[in-house]
């Protein structure tokens, strides 16, 4: 009789077979990245090389950029499952489903969070941003897509299997992650006018932390409801 896995050998087996498909579906994994790197560099050739507007503009549209980028891959976080039929053995699983959640979520950052946050240095020499600002983009970034995701993950559990449920996503997410969007933005301006940026920070991690708690339960309930 084989041993049951582990807590950390479910959580790791969702993750491994979540990276593994958007590896043989890279069109989805590029698409948010394209339209991040378009938008954001489309901006500087329209209104010119005035550095001051370029830094005044820029984190404000890297981070519109970036929520955008994050909504377009969230519909697709268990549609695929719900197509083949793994859902259901995801919700039978004698693995807690908030682990399973969490790591599905995990996943969903890796392949569309990170990415971002690798381009956005690139992106942000279009908007003549100093290092010392690019750095403070890097982490607010960091902790603001992986909430995006967090939350992402329960607005994708509610609409899974419904039909328009990108738009209705889009107005469950939203409203949420404004403070996420607020807040990086304007750190990343005080730290491009030499500013504190201790508080902004402190807050998308505070943030980020309440959403990692609460997220992968409300998924998994979410998830047991849109399953029945």
């Amino acid at each position: 009789m084989s041993a049951q896995p582990t807590l950390l050998q479910g959580f790791g087996a969702v993750v491994r077979r979540d990276l593994l498909l958007a590896f043989k579906r890279p069109g989805d994994m590029l698409n948010p990245l394209f339209f991040f790197a378009m938008v954001s560099t489309l901006f500087p050739l329209a209104i010119g090389p005035a550095s001051e507007q370029l830094i005044a503009i820029g984190p404000g549209v890297v981070w519109v950029a970036a929520l955008l980028s994050a909504l377009l891959s969230l519909n697709g976080l268990y549609l695929g499952d719900l197509e083949d039929g793994s859902l259901d053995q995801i919700v039978l699983s004698p693995q807690p489903l908030p682990l399973l959640a969490l790591g599905k979520t995990a996943a969903h950052w890796l392949v569309s969070g990170l990415p971002l946050v690798i381009v956005s240095p690139v992106v942000a020499v279009s908007y003549q941003m100093p290092a010392g600002t690019i750095g403070v983009m890097m982490v607010t970034l960091t902790l603001g897509t992986i909430s995006l995701s967090l939350l992402g993950s329960v607005g994708a559990a509610l609409t899974v299997g419904l039909n328009r449920g990108t738009a209705l996503l889009s107005l469950l997410v939203l409203p949420l992650a404004m403070p996420v969007l607020i807040f990086g933005a304007r750190t990343v301006s005080l730290a491009a006018a030499d500013d504190a940026v201790a508080a902004g920070i402190y807050f998308l991690a505070a943030y980020c932390v309440l959403a990692l708690s609460f997220a992968p339960f409300a998924a998994a309930a979410a998830l047991r409801i849109s399953n029945d």
